[in-house]
């Protein structure tokens, strides 16, 4: 249990599954380094593809990983939608999205959004009146 600073007995079952994903997400991306150096020497060619179809492989399940905590770990929502598929300079994402710039290229109609939040991100009527 060495993943865990706190005491294993106090913490609730959701943080555990986040601390599981965390670490399986750390085991993905570790295990993609490996077979893309791998790719990368592989002298036979017919081993590169294999190695290469393994490397794609557990991309697939970073992918899915990073999606589970995208849907159950608070933050993940939020910095994805500020990063992933913004245009420009990576470094300047978060100062676009905090000024009201669009910060994404265009969005996936096919791909249903969940948020981690029941906010439909409209703002406050409070104090607008009507004619």
């Amino acid at each position: 249990m060495t993943d865990y600073h706190e005491p294993w007995e106090v913490l609730p079952d959701g943080v555990k599954d986040a601390t599981r994903a965390l670490t399986s997400l750390k085991e993905e991306i570790e295990a993609v380094a490996w077979y893309h150096q791998r790719v990368a020497v592989a002298t036979d060619p017919e081993l590169a593809s294999v190695l290469a179809h393994n490397r794609d492989e557990e991309i697939e399940h970073a992918c899915m990983t990073l999606e589970w905590l995208r849907r159950n770990m608070p933050g993940w929502d939020d910095q994805l939608r500020t990063y992933l598929w913004s245009e420009g300079p990576i470094t300047t994402a978060e100062e676009r999205a905090t000024s009201g710039q669009s910060t994404a290229a265009t969005a996936t109609p096919s791909a249903p959004v969940a948020r981690s939040d029941a906010s439909l991100r409209i703002g406050s009527l409070k104090g607008t009146t009507t004619t």
